[in-house]
């Protein structure tokens, strides 16, 4: 999958794209824009600016499969362009570049200032599932609640989700109200009603599907990478105390449905192709994964090569970086997770989303409870001030960088939403 459009020699006539740390030329990533009093309109991020693909398409710029995949986005969403899969959206990827390469400036009216739009979710999501494949996640939250038996034995056998709230996504950029619900600590004798006390982010990625299958028809694993349409950060806000004391028998409610905070660029898979990386080895005496989960091609390179961080940003205060992993926390692939999702015959479509699960390594944690140990160890922040949890006012900012030697280094672009209060 790498081609003339990862030569990290090549360069944009948009001065902006030269050295940008997540949008030069060789991303190219998609996603739906509104210009000041505009409709919706499908576009691709490079550096500061953004190629309309709409306006290229009606310039006569654009042609054949490329063309027609633009086409499939008159509606407002990537959707359509989802659904047909890789060979338009290669193609696209090619017309673009090349309509974007240095010495092209003849199309600079089709870009408008990033900074000047409106970003939107880059699809209709119609169904959401989140996933715990987050290993070490799994195993630093199991140890403060099950010291002696961290991992269910459940864990290393079959990749863990649970079906989420499609609504309440947002793009990058919303404010988000702290949620009401029960709440009751082990300390109080009886469960109370009102805000979230221990209010969490949570550091995913999201993965998109594209083509979908019929009900019935399982998505072999081999297979099962071809529906994924792109990947982005994901911020799966967690109300801790709430999710405590209502999650038993049958997992999150309303500590997970009050939203999640999506990136609005598409990575697509070719983008990524530089940065695919074999999936971890197993530990020596875990299962292997059943045949069903099994691909040899995707244990070699199905994995992503990705530079994690988590930013806090108090009132008053300068950013403050709360961890730094990387991706390879992980358990199972994205492939993985699909072929799983499909195997009892749900029908996948065109724009669901998909969440990793929280991400934490050794060297960076995905969340406060386990920065804080559940809270009971209060952050020291620089400016004087301390998080158990997340408090009125705060932001948290997720960012992935993409770097390999001989290959321009790519990013997907700010994950920010700030807390307000419940009115």
């Amino acid at each position: 999958m790498i081609d003339r459009t990862h030569d990290a020699g090549r360069r944009s006539f948009v001065a902006s794209a030269t050295g940008h740390a997540d949008f030069p030329i060789q991303n190219l990533p998609l996603g739906i824009f509104s210009a000041a009093g505009g409709a919706r309109r499908a576009g691709v991020a490079i550096g500061d600016m953004i190629l309309d693909l709409a306006a290229a398409l009606e310039a006569g710029l654009l042609s054949g499969v490329a063309a027609e995949a633009v086409a499939a986005t008159g509606d407002g969403t990537l959707n359509g362009l989802f659904a047909l899969g890789a060979a338009p959206r290669q193609a696209l990827r090619a017309q673009v570049a090349d309509l974007l390469a240095e010495g092209a400036d003849a199309q600079a009216p089709l870009l408008h200032n990033s900074g000047n739009c409106t970003l939107h979710l880059p699809a209709r999501i119609g169904d959401y599932t989140d996933f715990f494949a987050g290993i070490q996640h799994a195993t630093n939250v199991g140890a403060l609640f099950r010291p002696d038996n961290p991992l269910l034995p459940n864990y290393k056998h079959v990749p863990i989700g649970y079906h989420g709230r499609a609504s309440s996504i947002v793009p990058s950029g919303t404010a988000l109200r702290r949620p009401n619900g029960q709440r009751k600590p082990a300390a109080e004798a009886e469960p109370s009603f009102g805000p979230s006390r221990n209010l969490d982010y949570e550091l995913e990625l999201g993965i998109w599907i594209g083509p979908g299958n019929a009900l019935g028809e399982p998505i072999p694993i081999g297979q099962a990478a071809g529906h994924i349409a792109g990947y982005g950060l994901l911020n799966d806000w967690s109300a801790r105390d709430i999710q405590g004391w209502e999650y038993q028998p049958l997992g999150p409610f309303l500590a997970k449905n009050f939203g999640s905070t999506l990136s609005p660029w598409v990575i697509t898979p070719e983008a990524m192709a530089p940065f695919r990386v074999a999936q971890p080895a197993r530990p020596e005496g875990d299962p292997k994964p059943m045949d069903y989960l099994w691909d040899e091609a995707d244990q070699a390179g199905g994995a992503l090569g990705l530079e994690l961080e988590v930013w806090l940003t108090v009132p008053g205060a300068e950013p403050f970086r709360l961890s730094q992993g990387d991706a390879q926390g992980l358990y199972w692939t994205p492939a993985q997770m699909v072929a799983h999702h499909a195997c009892g015959g749900c029908n996948l479509q065109p724009g669901d989303l998909f969440g990793t699960g929280t991400i934490s390594t050794a060297t960076g944690y995905g969340s406060l409870l386990e920065i804080t140990q559940g809270g009971r160890k209060p952050l020291a922040l620089p400016s004087g001030a301390t998080r158990r949890f997340l408090e009125d006012g705060d932001t948290i900012t997720l960012r992935a960088r993409a770097r390999r030697e001989g290959f321009a280094g790519i990013g997907f672009g700010d994950c920010t939403g700030t807390i307000l209060a419940m009115t």
